[in-house]
């Protein structure tokens, strides 16, 4: 079962339509979050979330949710969850030119999760904020628009989208699998 964490966005239906396909799932508000949520799940998919983390008090998530750095399941940040792992790690915010539209991504480094993808795949964005790199983590994948659109832990299977695989198409539905398949091998 793969636990999705509802952050606020109006994608996390699709969210769960994609991760349906693949396997039992389970969603939870972030806020209910807690360490007993994730007992029986192989990974954890956090969704985006309607809130723009250099215009609201990140320490109230931050303080919260540094238990998920010592997670030894695979996670998945989308956009905002994406922000939220990365600011756990050290990364920082920063506003950038609003995007909203299909973006080409480049890949840097090959990983599992990129499985099945082109070295360049379009996804759809929805974002005005990005972070940096935070450190222990690679740059997997970039765009013109924004320098970190894909990230993994170097040590953890911690990974971080900036753009939205639910609303992506075929390519986004490659990445759900790919990560399905990191958590099944995990499992094992």
């Amino acid at each position: 079962m793969i636990l999705i964490v509802d952050c606020g966005s109006q994608k996390t239906p699709l969210i769960e339509d994609c991760i349906n396909e693949l396997d039992d799932y389970l969603t939870i508000p972030l806020m209910e979050l807690n360490i007993d949520s994730i007992e029986s799940c192989q990974g954890i998919i956090l969704s985006g979330a309607p809130l723009l983390i250099t215009e609201i008090n990140m320490e109230i998530y931050l303080s919260k949710f540094q238990w998920l750095k010592e997670l030894k399941i695979p996670i998945m940040g989308i956009c905002f969850g994406h922000q939220l792992i990365g600011m756990l790690f050290g990364a920082y915010p920063s506003r950038m030119r609003e995007d909203r539209d299909w973006q080409e991504i480049e890949i840097l480094i090959d990983d599992e999760i990129l499985d099945k993808l082109p070295t360049s795949f379009s996804m759809m964005e929805d974002h005005c904020e990005s972070i940096s790199i935070p450190p222990d983590f690679d740059l997997l994948a970039t765009s013109d628009a924004c320098v970190n659109e894909m990230m993994r832990h170097q040590k953890k299977l911690v990974y971080g989208v900036q753009f939205h695989p639910e609303v992506s198409g075929n390519s986004g539905m490659i990445l759900f699998q790919n990560f399905y398949k990191i958590c099944q091998a995990h499992m094992k």
